[in-house]
């Protein structure tokens, strides 16, 4: 298997991420068609095996977050790394607008419903790191939509985000809950022409949101508000992995390579029996062939 690589950023800053220098497009993996389908398959079956190892534990949690712009692949990427993997112990869940309810709580708490049970995989497509990048983005959303009172608002807000979304995932690891997050890095050209395609092909017009053109005139804001909130929310423990994502091949190959090197960091194994249980179950061999005899 090739070395796929990602950005990890260390919680002593000495490795600072700029966005301007990460890639949006690496050379490919895979020299054929034929020879990327047989690398995603190897992952995609040690993903369901260390999966079952998870779920057969049930010590640990995983928490998969997708962070990207628009268009830059999060939900086929999913779907794609995924595939192999049993339901029963995987989870998917899709953060939209805020609705009412949610937004009468405080900003967390719609993500804390969400939490994977130790055991199973949750997966976020956007997360409460949207309160670091939309709300940053739109910061008026703190007046009219949060209703956070004026003296609860800090000088420096976003830095006291950062620390909560901080202290939240120590919390989360501490409590043998895995958080991986992905930052989906695509280039506003290749965004552009993503765009472009969900207009021209009717299969995908469901897809295109009005809003999806408004933000665009917003790039540069995202992009600072991604290279704070990488920088600043990066640790040793719960680091981002920033994925060139204008070519959905080798994206989907560098995620599930990451997933599967996580999982195999928790060194599990299946549950092994005593001596006594594996008697008890040998001894239930004959009561088994005997109800047949029925």
């Amino acid at each position: 298997m090739k070395k796929f690589n990602a950005e990890d950023i260390t919680e002593d800053g000495k490795k600072k991420f700029s966005i301007k220098k990460a890639d949006t497009k690496v050379k490919d993996f895979y020299d054929s068609e034929k020879e990327y389908l047989e690398m995603l398959a190897e992952l995609q079956d040690q993903l369901d095996d260390l999966q079952t190892r998870l779920y057969a534990n049930s010590k640990y949690g995983i928490l998969v977050i997708f962070q990207a712009m628009d268009a830059a692949g999060k939900d086929g990427t999913m779907k794609a790394v995924f595939k192999n993997v049993n339901p029963l112990g995987l989870k998917f869940y899709s953060f939209k607008r805020p609705s009412t309810k949610e937004l009468n709580h405080d900003y967390l708490w719609r993500c804390f419903k969400e939490l994977p049970e130790r055991g199973t995989v949750q997966v976020f497509n956007r997360s409460y790191y949207e309160e670091v990048l939309v709300v940053k983005v739109h910061p008026e959303i703190l007046h009219t939509q949060q209703r956070i009172p004026d003296e609860l608002i800090a000088e420096d807000v976003w830095a006291d985000r950062y620390e909560d979304i901080k202290n939240f995932e120590k919390y989360l690891s501490r409590n043998g809950i895995k958080v991986i997050k992905f930052f989906l890095n695509v280039s506003r050209e290749e965004q552009s022409d993503r765009l472009i395609e969900r207009i021209e092909d009717a299969s995908k017009n469901w897809k295109f949101e009005d809003g999806d053109i408004k933000e665009r005139d917003f790039w540069d804001d995202y992009m600072a508000a991604y290279e704070d909130m990488i920088n600043a929310t990066a640790t040793k423990r719960n680091p981002w992995y920033v994925i060139p994502a204008d070519d959905k091949k080798n994206m989907r190959l560098m995620v599930a390579r990451i997933l599967v090197e996580n999982l195999k960091g928790l060194n599990l194994e299946y549950p092994e029996s005593s001596e006594e249980r594996r008697a008890q179950l040998e001894g239930m061999i004959g009561t088994i062939r005997e109800q047949n005899k029925k």
